[in-house]
């Protein structure tokens, strides 16, 4: 590697020499994608002239006033595009145009990676799926995020809620007599995109070392349901323990959240050496040789009058003086924040793991913050930059200088709606 090559993978980021094509809406996909732009690739992000990435229209909007829950003007962004969508170079193309396939498949002769979360199908009709992109580039790593998998058929559309609900997470979230409950985060469509980029860069890898590229198939409900069934919540009900089992986990007692005079706060002290430093904090050393405590089987078949005990102790006094006595004791404890201030914590901030976010035209006009990407490397720089891209904001840079298109081409495609 020359020295001039090293220096740009450490101001560009570990992926710098890795162009992706992106044909993504909405969540998962952008996601993806993003987390791929946030390393250094070169996205090429493509929208139709009529069908724009949806996360486009999401509310809320930064604008020339503000956030606002409604567009207030044609400058107005969606908070959801400036995440997703920063780092990215945007292009226009109708895939619809019958004359679009031979733009496409330009565009994937350059591109290492292509990324796709369309409905099952959609590509294939379109004449664009994965069999066209291979004939025209085997070396291409094409990523399809679905929601059921690129071989499985769904009852449905793949939306986060469908996949929460038939994974069973909904199942083991809330207290014992809620209805199922919908985890805040939008977990599958956030959780999908991060196994579709370990898909990705495994396969570049071997695509660099075989010469050959595949198709990586990554969907919505494997995803999560993989992740319940790797903490074995079936097996919990044939043992009759709760499924849900509320601001506890009764299986690790004492571990969860617990109301105190001023909010609530997180104790986890499932060790013996955990729960010992707890009865110290709590003034009660003694309950370390009480035999309903003693031992972690102890302590896990009389949980509820355990968390009663602790409860007792936290709801007499503030968070930051519960928090206090127990981090001094050696006991993991946190308060637990808002969101508000959670994006806010100085130590994510000077991370760059959360960063604020600014409107490109008219600057930071409320104190917004967005996703960073949250891996620090030693030798590379990663991060988001630039601002989301206009739909075809960049047509001539990509169809111009990376293609290769002339002016006159680029002027009869567009007139005949293809760019």
């Amino acid at each position: 590697m020359t020295e001039s090559t090293h220096n740009s993978f450490r101001s560009r980021g570990p992926l710098a020499d890795v162009v992706v094509l992106d044909l993504t809406i909405a969540l998962a996909g952008p996601f993806a994608s993003a987390m791929l732009a946030g390393l250094g690739a070169r996205v090429i992000k493509v929208e139709g002239p009529d069908t724009p990435d949806t996360s486009r229209s999401n509310a809320p909007y930064l604008g020339e006033h503000g956030v606002t829950l409604t567009r207030q003007s044609a400058t107005d962004i969606s908070i959801s595009a400036l995440n997703r969508l920063r780092n990215k170079q945007g292009v226009r193309l109708n895939l619809k145009h019958p004359e679009a396939r031979e733009v496409f498949a330009d565009l994937v002769r350059k591109s290492d990676v292509l990324v796709e979360n369309y409905s099952q199908g959609t590509l294939d009709r379109l004449g664009v799926g994965y069999s066209f992109a291979r004939s025209i580039n085997p070396k291409l790593v094409y990523c399809s995020i679905t929601g059921f998998g690129v071989d499985s058929q769904g009852p449905n559309k793949a939306m986060d809620a469908i996949i929460q609900a038939l994974s069973g997470v909904m199942q083991v979230s809330g207290s014992p007599n809620d209805p199922p409950t919908r985890i805040g985060l939008p977990v599958a469509d956030m959780i999908t995109p991060l196994f579709g980029v370990i898909g990705i860069l495994s396969a570049l890898h071997m695509a660099r070392l075989t010469g050959e590229g595949q198709q990586v198939d990554v969907s919505m409900l494997g995803s999560l349901t993989a992740l319940m069934a790797g903490e074995g919540f079936d097996l919990l009900e044939s043992l009759g323990i709760p499924l849900r089992t509320g601001p506890t986990v009764a299986r690790l007692a004492p571990f969860g959240v617990y109301a105190t005079q001023t909010g609530h706060v997180a104790i986890c002290a499932p060790t013996d050496v955990f729960a010992a430093g707890l009865f110290r904090a709590l003034a009660q050393p003694e309950l370390s040789r009480d035999p309903r405590f003693a031992t972690r089987d102890a302590r896990v078949a009389n949980g509820p009058q355990l968390d009663a005990l602790i409860e007792v102790w936290t709801r007499a006094r503030p968070t930051d003086v519960i928090t206090e006595a127990l981090l001094a004791q050696g006991v993991p404890a946190a308060e637990v924040r808002s969101p508000r201030a959670a994006v806010r914590d100085a130590r994510v901030l000077a991370r760059e793991e959360c960063v604020p976010l600014s409107h490109p035209q008219h600057g930071r006009t409320a104190e917004v913050y967005g996703m960073g990407v949250p891996i620090k490397f030693s030798q590379a720089h990663a991060g988001f930059d630039r601002p989301p891209p206009q739909v075809g904001e960049h047509n001539q840079l990509v169809y111009g200088e990376l293609l290769g298109y002339d002016e006159a081409k680029l002027r009869a495609l567009a007139e005949r709606g293809v760019i």
